[in-house]
């Protein structure tokens, strides 16, 4: 009941300023109106609500702020009416002799945060703290908070929406003076909203402040969350700091912030991807040290780089190690190290890797049968291709059209 909504809302304003009753019940009825069209059924339309638009337009431009304020600040009017009515206003600005100011949007973002309609008051406060036309500096929003709002509740959560609105918009050094005023003013400090500006910096190939944050996070007292550390050390994988990445978690279980298989499976295919076994071997007795299994991922992290790199013989002892431990391992795996083997021109290898596989329960399909012969052709083991062929062909798989252009112009070339 919109329309009933803001009658009531009106005639409590009208109450505090009795000297404007005629505005505000005519502003009533405009705004009734303009609300009434987004209404399906429409409610029945009060008679006062027959303006026009020249009346509308003048009622409008003689509101002003004071007026708007004792609205706003009203405790006997919703906060749902007082945003409708706000938002109102503010898509009709030409027609007011005003902006709304910092405390009328401040008074409803904060009314707001206590009825816990926060994506509405983080969209109003994206207007006073990011929008070019009406950004605030961030000690005028302080002072406003030291001076109007009493609830340490209602401060603690608008400073940290004030930190997560200047990260989303790339604010940084905005968002690092909210966060130390809150750290320097005693207001408890969101872990969440903290990792929120992490992500935020490190998105933005900001890695170097983001580090400087997160220490700094640590030695506030904030209980830093395995997700926070597990978003910095991804950070400092993907510029290639990995000894760093690596002590940060040493230093981190120092502090008693455990890593999970998340954080470790991050070092891992950073290590595996860039060759860095060395490195990959001091997070593996780390990894093993804070007792952390392996999972799928780990494993796959593992043999995709090891047998990217030639290390064939300790893919395969993985991929085997997984089938012991009931991993579930899949065909693209094996053809992983059964194409490192003939890359290698190890073929003896990756026939018999192949032959395991088949042991083991998993059938190749068209599409690994496809790869190989072409990988077996390329290094001219036409033999060792054609026996793929006939074992394929006794699968009930048959010969398709791009496996025997491949053995043709092979032949072609080796005749």
């Amino acid at each position: 009941m919109a329309g009933l909504d803001f009658h009531k809302a009106l005639k409590t304003a009208k109450k505090t300023c009795p000297s404007s009753t005629s505005s505000y019940e005519s502003l009533n009825s405009t705004i009734f109106k303009t609300l009434n069209n987004s209404i399906s059924p429409p409610l029945p339309t009060p008679a006062t609500s027959a303006v026009t638009t020249a009346e509308t337009a003048s009622l409008l431009s003689n509101l002003t702020s004071n007026k708007l304020n004792l609205i706003i600040s009203d405790p006997n009017v919703e906060t749902s009416v007082c945003l409708r009515i706000f938002d109102f206003l503010c898509k009709n600005q030409s027609l007011l002799s005003f902006k709304p100011d910092l405390h009328a949007n401040l008074t409803l973002i904060c009314r707001l945060i206590k009825s816990r309609k926060f994506d509405d008051a983080e969209n109003l406060l994206k207007n006073v703290a990011v929008d070019q036309n009406y950004r605030y500096p961030f000690s005028s929003l302080g002072n406003w908070a030291e001076n109007y709002c009493k609830e340490s509740k209602i401060i603690t959560k608008l400073m940290n929406m004030m930190l997560k609105v200047y990260s989303d918009h790339q604010m940084f050094d905005m968002a690092y003076t909210a966060f130390d005023y809150m750290k320097n003013n005693g207001i408890q400090i969101d872990e969440r909203t903290c990792t929120v500006h992490l992500y935020a910096l490190i998105s933005s190939d900001q890695v170097g402040l983001s580090l400087k944050f997160f220490q700094e996070m640590a030695d506030t007292g904030i209980e830093v969350s395995v997700f926070s550390l597990t978003v910095m050390v991804n950070g400092l994988c993907s510029i290639g700091e990995l000894k760093m990445a690596r002590k940060l978690v040493e230093e981190m279980t120092g502090r008693e912030v455990k890593p999970n298989i998340v954080t470790f499976n991050t070092l891992v295919d950073a290590c595996a991807k860039r060759w860095s076994f060395e490195e990959l071997d001091l997070v593996l007795i780390l990894m093993k040290k804070e007792g952390i299994e392996f999972n799928d991922s780990t494993y796959k992290f593992l043999i995709d780089g090891y047998s990217s790199f030639g290390k064939i013989e300790e893919a395969e002892r993985l991929v085997l190690e997984m089938h012991d431990k009931g991993f579930n391992v899949n065909r693209y795996l094996y053809l992983s190290v059964i194409k490192g083997y003939f890359r290698l021109k190890n073929v003896k290898g990756g026939v018999s890797l192949f032959n395991k596989m088949q042991d083991r329960g998993l059938s190749p399909n068209i599409d690994m049968f496809r790869s190989l012969i072409d990988d077996l052709c390329k290094i001219e083991e036409m033999e060792t291709a054609e026996d793929l062929v006939i074992k394929m062909q006794k699968k009930g798989v048959e010969l398709d059209e791009v496996i025997f252009n491949t053995l043709m112009a092979d032949y072609r070339k080796s005749s």
